[in-house]
This record gives structure tokens, sequence and C-alpha cells, in this order.
């Protein structure tokens, strides 16, 4: 038999006891590694890196956290790359370790334990839809399979305490609002905050990070993020000069529209804004929308002072128990609250939830108005 009709008759054979063979099983290979990560370089979520040795995948803003050293659980372990072998999927703990992986947004009973993506276990310590796990200890602590909770605290996104002494850290403030302004800087907020000594500042530490909780999620409301520095409709730009007012509208017919994270508007509120922080906005409202600083300031002079449509400022409401709803009711009660629109009042509170959670707190009660 010529040697080409052996080839063509062992190739025959091996098609048709094709589906009966079994290869031996060989390991798969690491994926390649993306990037190398740089300390310098801003990275917005879902960015991918590579860090010795490893890809991982930003969950939110980051910049200067390094990649499995971070308390602030920013990175996401996506496993060996260059050539290593891969880990085989599935618990990487002790036999035994079948408790379900972890979901996002599924609903969680105190007690139930699940396998993040680092591949470590984690017990609901409260009910929760679905949270991250290294997000908050309050929701997640470490499991292991023994049934004992791990010694070493769950990875928290607090990080260093922040200078200004703020319950928010800058890596929480990033978390909170990934898709912001560049207007809108953190060092701004903690600048401002001088003006209003009391908030965030009072009662107990689960007061205090309620508080500030609160007002960035009204804050993320009024902004859709912190992403308008201005308000978006021109044709109402004429309509906030108050004639009537005798100090009139110096600064233009149109010169006082909303501005800052609570859209501050009306001449007469940018002439009592300027009175209480010792800024002349009347007549220079554009400092709203260029000075960072001056623009959290009005922020915080509406929360901790002015009652809007409600019955007392919401610091007043957070400090005295009286619950994230009443914070609505004196930001824009009139118009969401008492079923006036029930759909921007949840935009509130669910901000307002997710935001407790970063800072690793309860939401409290009251949260509807």
């Amino acid at each position: 038999m010529s040697r080409q009709r052996i080839l063509a008759s062992l190739a025959g054979v091996a098609a048709a006891g094709a589906l009966m063979v079994v290869m031996p099983a060989s390991p798969a290979s690491a994926a390649d590694c993306a990037t190398a990560w740089s300390s310098a370089k801003v990275y917005t979520g879902g960015a991918t890196v590579s860090y010795k040795g490893r890809n991982w995948s930003a969950k939110w803003w980051t910049q200067n956290e390094t990649p499995g050293a971070t308390t602030s659980g920013v990175w996401a372990d996506k496993g060996a790359c260059g050539g290593a072998t891969a880990p085989a999927p599935g618990p990487t703990s002790a036999p035994g370790c079948n408790h379900p992986n972890w979901a996002a947004g599924k609903t969680y009973k105190t007690g139930d334990v699940v396998r993040y993506t680092d591949g470590r276990y984690y017990r609901a310590e409260h009910d929760n839809p679905g949270y991250d796990p290294v997000i908050s200890t309050w929701y997640w602590e470490p499991y292991t399979c023994s049934g004992t909770s791990t010694p070493t605290p769950a990875p928290t996104p607090s990080g260093p305490p922040a200078p200004s002494g703020f319950v928010v850290s800058e890596a929480q403030f990033n978390q909170m609002f990934p898709n912001r302004n560049p207007f809108y800087t953190y060092r701004g907020l903690t600048a401002a905050l001088s003006a209003y000594p009391g908030f965030a500042k009072t009662g107990t530490d689960t007061t205090r990070r309620q508080e500030a909780a609160a007002f960035l999620a009204n804050v993320n409301h009024e902004t859709g993020g912190l992403v308008h520095v201005v308000e978006q409709n021109t044709a109402n730009y004429p309509h906030y000069c108050d004639r009537n007012q005798p100090y009139g509208c110096p600064a233009g017919q149109a010169a006082y529209y909303g501005r800052g994270p609570i859209q501050l508007s009306w001449n007469f509120n940018y002439k009592a804004a300027g009175d209480a922080l010792g800024i002349n906005l009347l007549a220079n409202p554009n400092l709203v929308q260029t000075d960072a600083a001056v623009a959290w300031k009005t922020a915080l002079w509406y929360w901790n002072t002015q009652k809007g449509p409600g019955t007392m400022t919401p610091h007043d409401a957070m400090v005295n128990g009286r619950g994230f709803g009443e914070t609505i009711r004196s930001i824009n009660g009139a118009l969401e609250c008492n079923g006036g629109n029930p759909a921007q009042v949840q935009s509130r509170i669910a901000s307002y939830q997710k935001f407790t959670q970063i800072l690793g707190t309860t939401p409290g009660s009251n949260l509807s108005c």
C-alpha cells in the first residue's frame, strides 16, 4: 500500500472515530496582559490594566490606587496574564465551600454566604439588595468555610482619613460621582466646609455619615450626577429676576439662572446667599459657576439655613432624626412630595441608599415624603 493510501486510511479512521477520541486536558493559558497600570493616569469604570502579572478592571473612577493593594476595592482582579497558567475556575478555598457566586442586584438576607469575584467568601450581616461585598462592612463581612468570620477586617472604600475631617473621603466622592464635571472638585467641597462647621459633624458617626450622604444624594439629583454646572433650559434664564426686590437685578435680567450643586436661582437667593457668605453674589452671580468653593458654599448655605417649602432645614432634618424624606420636602417638596412626582422622589432615595452604602452606614427611616 502506498504511503498516500496509508495516510488517507488513517485519516478516515480518525474522522470516523472523532467523537470517541478523548484528548488529554491542557491547562488554560492566561489572557494577554493589558496596558500596564500607571499611578499618574486617571482610570474610569471598565478600564483594564495589568499589574504584577495580573489583569485588573476598574469599577469606578480612580487615580494612584494600586491594584490589589488599595483598601477602596476599586480594582477587580481579572486573573493571571502574560502566558502564565490561569487558575482553574471555582472556589480556591477549602473543600466543601459550595456557596453561590455573588450577583449584583440580587436580594440577600442576613446570614447568606456568597463567593465574590476575587474568590473570597462573604456573609451578609444585614439584608441588602445585592450590594458589592467589598464596598461596605455594614452589609457584608469576610467568611471562611469553617463558618467563622476572619479576623481581618473587610476592605472599605474609606481610605486614609480626609485631611479636612470630612466623613467622605476623596475616593468615596469619586466613587459617588464617576462621571462628574471637573468643575466639581473634592478640594472645592472641603474648602467650603468651613462656612458651616456643623455640617456632617453633628451627632453620632452614623448621623454624620447619613447627613453627608443625604446632601450629596440631593446634589446628585439636582445636577445629573454633578454633571451640570448651570441650568440647561436657557429659556428660563430671564424668569429669575424679581424686580419687586429693592435691589433689583444689577447683573442683568437673565443673570440669576440656576448654578452650582443645588442650582441656586433667583436674584433674592443670590442676594441672601451672598450676604450670608460675605460674597457679593448679587453683582457677581457667575462666581457660582467659576469658583468651585463658592459653588459648594451656596449649596451648603441652602442646606444649613433654608427651609424651602418644608418646615425645617435639611440639616435639621438629618441631625434631629426626621429622615431623608424631610430633606426632599425642604428642597423641592412643593413639586415632588405628597404624590406630586414619585419618580423624582424615588430617584433621590435610590441615590441616598447607594451613598449610605458607600459610606458604610444605614439609610435610617422616613426615606420618602
